[in-house]
């Protein structure tokens, strides 16, 4: 058996083929769109379109519209999120506005405040990109 530190398990959760990372001191305006997986670790404010994976990370804050197929965040949220698949929290993780998904997981300590709706994947709707 393998023991781990907190380190290793945050860093083996992110996705192997990441796209792009917005660095803990960048800030960001405007509209995003990719495909795969971007990670966000610095500030963001507008509009994320995807069929991919937005990662969140602890100490980021995005403020805005956000449609994706999966989420995991660990930072600060606050706006419009529709995730079609799953939507991760994590224990460091603040999520604030309406929300909906297919799947929601909530780790202890994690913060949400709004309204959830609970979508079948096939119900939600999918992001234009």
């Amino acid at each position: 058996m393998a023991l781990l530190r907190k380190e290793d398990v945050e860093r083996a959760e992110v996705p192997a083929a990441l796209e792009a990372l917005l660095g803990p001191a960048s800030r960001f305006e405007g509209k995003l769109t990719f495909q795969g997986t971007v990670r966000i670790d610095g500030h963001f404010s507008g509009e994320i379109v995807t069929e991919g994976t937005l990662v969140i990370g602890d100490g980021a804050e995005v403020e805005g519209t956000i449609q994706v197929a999966n989420a995991v965040i660990a930072g600060r949220v606050n706006g419009t999120l529709r995730v079609r698949e799953t939507l991760e929290l994590k224990a460091t993780g603040r999520l604030t506005g309406e929300i909906s998904a297919g799947t929601l997981v909530t780790e202890r300590g994690a913060f949400l405040d709004g309204t959830v709706k609970m979508e079948a994947p096939a119900e939600a709707s999918a992001p234009a990109v």
